[in-house]
């Protein structure tokens, strides 16, 4: 790439799946562990939400920016190309990719580094999350875990609203059905109090969501997880806020990494938050 290159001439373009895969490659370097088969999920929400800047033909930044309905985005994948950082090509692929939102509330999850220059665009913390990794160490889950079926999947679409500042039925139903992708359910008296899918990437396996009523659901659902991946390592991003999901990591041997910030650039729905024992994904919220 010619040293003479300028901001002017980046090209922006909305991704197809098969263009974002670069992308999702470039996460993977920067540790990010994104899953093997996240893609088709993330494109059935927003198709125009993946933003490509291209220099003379070449992907070098890209941004996604989802949006849920009319009053809630979530930004993410916000990564420009090593050998090309720190000449505004992050600011102009940021800009472009905030004016898809439109003029919604937008959430992201960012690197603790960052929150100043987060705060600058409009953006306040909201709590920290860090990812927990191993092994976890947990006794065989009782017979309130199930593995997801047909029927339990149409009742998670509301139980997973309200565990959210948005609807998300595309990306749902996408994203349980992704070949590879493992759903557990704990149902108690005929009612859903939590559940949590695994999937495979590049490193540990990815847990996420985690939602559950309470501690009680979310250890039989750990439990779960714990005896179908037999000694695998797990990673779930975990709000920091959720005392007792910082407790049950613990207590299961699991450790934390790196950390991320929720921030969000005005007030969200109503959710039960307490709820969140492991967000989905830090790229979607």
């Amino acid at each position: 790439m010619p040293e003479t290159v300028r901001v002017d001439d980046l090209v922006f373009s909305h991704a197809m799946p098969s263009q974002w895969a670069t992308v999702v490659e470039w996460a993977a370097a920067e540790g990010w562990n994104p899953g093997m088969r996240d893609i088709g999920a993330f494109f059935s929400q927003d198709p125009d939400g993946f933003l490509l800047g291209r220099l003379n033909g070449e992907f070098v930044s890209a941004v996604s920016v989802v949006n849920y309905g009319a009053e809630f985005a979530f930004l993410g994948f916000y990564l420009v190309r090593p050998d090309l950082r720190g000449r505004g090509f992050g600011s102009a692929t940021w800009k472009a990719g905030i004016e898809h939102a439109g003029d919604r509330v937008i959430g992201l999850d960012g690197v603790v580094a960052q929150v100043e220059n987060y705060r600058r665009s409009g953006f306040e913390l909201a709590y920290r999350s860090a990812r927990f990794v191993g092994v976890p160490k947990m006794p065989l889950p009782d017979n309130t875990i199930s593995a997801l079926s047909p029927v339990d999947a149409s009742a998670l679409l509301p139980y997973d609203g309200r565990c959210l500042p948005a609807d998300r039925p595309a990306f749902l139903t996408t994203w349980l059905s992704e070949r590879g992708h493992r759903t557990f359910v704990r149902i108690v008296d005929g009612v859903i109090t939590g559940y949590a899918t695994l999937r495979p990437a590049r490193d540990s396996l990815r847990v996420g969501p985690f939602f559950a009523n309470g501690p009680a659901d979310a250890r039989q659902l750990l439990a779960a997880l714990a005896a179908h991946t037999a000694g695998i390592p797990i990673a779930i991003d975990v709000p920091m806020v959720n005392g007792p999901a910082v407790r049950l990591m613990e207590e299961a041997g699991m450790m934390p990494t790196f950390e991320t910030v929720r921030m969000y650039t005005g007030p969200v729905r109503s959710h039960r938050s307490e709820r969140i024992f492991g967000v989905t994904t830090l790229e979607l919220g």
